[in-house]
């Protein structure tokens, strides 16, 4: 089977613990190219969230969207700081001796004093949130490989039309082209004859001539080429895989083909086939784009 570069993915998960929340699409792209948006608290596990990723994908641009709240209240606590209170107690008794007057202050009055207590949350335990982080991970993963795998399917099945169109195109071509050349070495070798039977030219030397000229407007070569892609982009369509690549370079050569079938031509039905062997030969290009 062979898959699309584009593709959409997602799911979430609601426990008593933590509520997750994955998403993941993607664009086609020349190599793999994976950006992940997620919580500041789950950064030490992007090593692992993009190897589980890479399990499914080989190229394009993929955006993997990660949303994660911890539902539990036992997070948090109370940090006591030592240091801090005896620096406002120190303080407090200078001020008290410059002064004259009483020291008031009580335990309740020195703990509101900033940064004396304060709510700290406790780190992350990392093993305890990939456990959840993973399963939502793998069936978002799951999911954008198969909307991937839809999506390729149906570009398989249009690239498949196409190919069968453009051997019409080249058996027509294939059919006229005798007559077209048999047409110009006589229309040529008539003019020729015409423009010179007044001087004595050796009429091997034109015979010659008329068929390097002939040559010139043959397409055999081009056809067999062209029939020779056709069947190699079948093929690889029938294999599956990552064929993205390959396909693109064989596309490039079935347009290279084309346009010089079009250039040589000069029968109006002809170019009309070679018009839309080449038409369907850029729809064909576009769509090798979004192939993996």
């Amino acid at each position: 089977m062979i898959r699309s570069m584009t593709g959409y993915g997602r799911s979430e998960m609601l426990s008593d613990s933590c509520r997750i929340a994955v998403e993941i699409k993607s664009v086609n792209n020349r190599y793999l190219d994976i950006g992940i948006k997620m919580p500041r608290q789950l950064n030490q596990l992007e090593a692992q969230i993009r190897a589980e990723l890479k399990k499914y994908m080989l190229r394009g641009k993929v955006d993997v969207y990660i949303s994660y709240e911890d539902l539990t209240e036992s997070n948090m606590t109370v940090k006591y700081n030592d240091r801090i209170a005896k620096e406002y107690w120190k303080y407090f008794r200078q001020m008290a001796d410059e002064f004259g007057i009483d020291n008031d202050i009580r335990v309740s009055s020195l703990a509101r004093f900033p940064d004396v207590l304060v709510m700290e949350e406790e780190p992350a335990d990392p093993e305890g949130i990939w456990e959840n982080l993973e399963k939502v991970v793998h069936e978002a993963a799951q999911k954008f490989d198969e909307s991937r795998i839809r999506e390729g399917e149906f570009l398989c099945a249009n690239m498949l039309q196409k190919l069968d169109e453009m051997l019409d195109h080249v058996a027509f071509i294939e059919e006229k082209a005798p007559e077209l050349v048999e047409r110009f070495r006589t229309a040529l070798r008539d003019k020729v004859s015409e423009l010179l039977e007044a001087s004595n030219i050796d009429e091997a030397r034109i015979a010659q001539e008329v068929t390097i000229h002939a040559d010139k407007i043959c397409v055999d070569e081009e056809l067999v080429r062209l029939r020779s892609h056709i069947e190699a982009t079948r093929e690889e369509l029938r294999r599956g895989g990552s064929i993205g690549r390959k396909l693109d370079f064989i596309a490039q050569e079935m347009n290279r083909e084309s346009n010089t079938i079009l250039s040589k031509s000069d029968d109006r039905e002809v170019s009309d086939h070679a018009i839309e062997l080449k038409t369907s030969v850029e729809k064909i290009r576009e769509q090798v784009q979004n192939i993996e």
